[in-house]
């Protein structure tokens, strides 16, 4: 047979039988005197078993290997591999559907965020929180949405744990709201404006002590003992700084050193 019949007879490319060729994977025939490959049945029965455990979703190294071991505990070995492979890729799935399913129904239910998809703690969290039309609030929500994806599961879950009861509080939703206004306001002024100084006091006053913990903590996991103050100096803390404008990013400067001062009174 040439290279064209067999490779039609074992159902693949002669361009892949060429390739197990120059890998050492399938000997090649002897050669005719006009040069062609003489192929014979049994070159085609070992070209169907390659593609067989090729199908298993066998590499061609372990196909290697399989063909090698005239005894079969190779491909039994391997096989054993394959399927808890195959088993972990199935949980894994199996999880991320559950996880899609839960996100389509939320979207089903209109309580998909606009930042999702997003972790179930965050998810209601938003939900919690008062609608807004608010730029700034958008920008908080967006900045949740990227520590929900930075900070580890377990300061995660202590974050939202704690702002939930926040968002739930009318009272304090009304208080944030003016905040959020007044961050609007400093969005053309200059970092000297008078009004910086009041508000980053008044949004450093308005920080739970149990945010305030959480905010010493992550200043300190690098291992240095830094402040809530010094923690804006970091890579990511000028690049959170950078993404207001002048004047706010002034008041939340002030809001961090008020915070310093306030961590260390209750130490």
């Amino acid at each position: 047979m040439r290279i064209g019949e067999i490779a039609a007879l074992a159902g693949v490319t002669p361009r892949t039988v060429r390739h197990y060729h120059h890998l050492g994977l399938f000997p090649e025939p002897e050669r005719l005197p006009n040069g062609y490959r003489d192929y014979r049945l049994r070159h085609a029965v070992g070209l169907a078993r390659i593609r067989r455990l090729t199908e298993l979703g066998l590499g061609l190294a372990e196909v290697r290997d399989v063909l090698a071991d005239d005894a079969g505990r190779e491909l039994a070995e391997v096989l054993q591999e394959l399927d808890d492979d195959l088993a972990r890729q199935a949980a894994a799935i199996a999880g991320r559907r559950a996880r899609i399913g839960g996100l389509i129904e939320q979207a089903r239910a209109g309580l998909l965020p606009a930042e999702g998809p997003v972790s179930p703690e965050l998810a209601g969290l938003l939900g919690a929180l008062a609608p807004s039309d608010s730029p700034m609030a958008a920008k908080d929500r967006s900045h949740l949405a990227l520590l929900d994806t930075m900070v580890a599961p377990e300061q995660r879950d202590r974050l939202f744990a704690a702002l939930r009861p926040l968002a739930e509080d009318s009272e304090f939703s009304v208080r944030v709201q003016e905040l959020y206004e007044r961050l609007d306001d400093l969005a053309d002024a200059d970092p000297d404006d008078a009004r910086v100084g009041p508000l980053g006091d008044e949004l450093a006053a308005c920080m739970p002590d149990e945010l305030l913990e959480l905010m010493v903590e992550g200043a300190q996991t690098d291992g240095a003992q830094k402040d809530v103050a010094q923690s804006a100096d970091s890579a990511f803390g000028e690049a959170f700084l950078d993404d207001f404008a002048p004047a706010q990013a002034a008041a939340v400067r002030r809001m961090l050193a008020a915070l310093t001062v306030r961590a260390e009174v209750r130490r």
